[in-house]
Formats: structure tokens, C-alpha cells, sequence
């Protein structure tokens, strides 16, 4: 596998090696790229000792090749452009290859804010509802998401929302 991305991806978040604790594995690529290719999806919990467990991701770490690619890093770093961008292509043993996919704006990235934010929001509910009744879920959310009314509201009774 190739990594294509930017110069500070490479300083801060290209790790080889074991990777002892969560925050190790939240600030390495190719354990996050391992995960994907797996899982087909990321979240907190996969950063967790148990996940981290599965022999499959070390395995495909190995297989990965980062690299810089100049105009990512250009990019990374123009105020008017601000992307995070990275590449990524899969070789098979027998010769073939997938083609590059690149991603300029992660999904969250302020570029792509309409098509991140009812995925935040979605991630937001599926959080309270593992700690909150419906109501109290639905008193929550109902500020959360009216700006006018969450702009209004005390912060103490905003605060006092979570308090189950």
C-alpha cells in the first residue's frame, strides 16, 4: 500500500512500530488506514486495547508505504486552501493495483461543513442516547441545534440539560 500526503502527516503522524496506548494509535496513519481497510469505518473504541488486539492491523501497518507528496504539503499549509489531503493505492501481490483514491478535504474539514455536520449531529445523538431517557435526549438536542436558542440559553441551564 501506498500513502501519498503531506509533510506534517509524515512528522506527526507516520509511526512504525508498537504502538503501546490509545493515543499512540490515534496519532498513526497506517494504524487509522489499517482500521478503515478493515472495518470500513473509525471510531473511538477502535483505538481501545481490544481492537488494537487484532492481528490484522499490525499486518497491514507493515505493508504500508507513506510518503510525501510536495503538493499536498503546499496546499497543508496556503491559508486559502488549508487541505488535509492524502492518497492511497493498494498493490496487490499478483501485480495489480487499485486505483490512487485522494481525498483534498476529509469529511469535518471546514470546506465540506454541510456534508460533515449531520454526521456530527447523528454522532451526537447516538452519544446521548446511551446515557439519557428520549426526553432528556430530545430537551438537548432541541437547543443544541436551534443556534438562537443555544445563544439564549444560561450556561448553567444549559449544563444543567446533562444532569440525568
Amino acid at each position: 500500500m501506498r500513502i501519498r500526503t503531506h509533510e506534517s502527516a509524515l512528522r506527526i503522524i507516520d509511526k512504525r512500530g508498537p504502538l503501546d496506548n490509545p493515543a499512540d494509535r490515534d496519532h498513526c496513519l497506517q494504524y487509522m488506514v489499517a482500521i478503515g481497510l478493515i472495518k470500513g469505518n473509525l471510531f473511538a473504541a477502535d483505538y481501545e486495547d481490544d481492537a488494537a488486539a487484532d492481528p490484522r492491523i499490525d499486518a497491514l501497518r507493515e505493508k504500508m508505504e507513506v510518503v510525501e507528496e510536495p503538493r499536498f504539503s503546499a496546499d497543508y499549509l496556503d491559508p486559502d486552501k488549508r487541505s488535509i489531503a492524502n492518497s492511497l493505492q493498494v498493490h496487490f501481490a499478483d501485480g495489480t493495483r487499485t486505483a490512487e483514491v485522494t481525498i483534498e478535504y476529509p469529511q469535518g474539514h471546514r470546506r465540506r461543513r454541510a456534508e460533515g455536520l449531520p454526521v456530527l449531529v447523528r454522532k451526537f445523538e447516538t452519544h446521548l442516547a446511551h446515557r439519557f431517557t428520549p426526553a432528556q435526549q430530545r430537551a438537548i438536542l432541541d437547543v443544541s441545534l436551534d443556534a438562537a436558542r443555544l445563544n439564549e440559553i444560561a450556561v448553567h441551564e444549559y449544563v444543567d440539560l446533562y444532569v440525568a
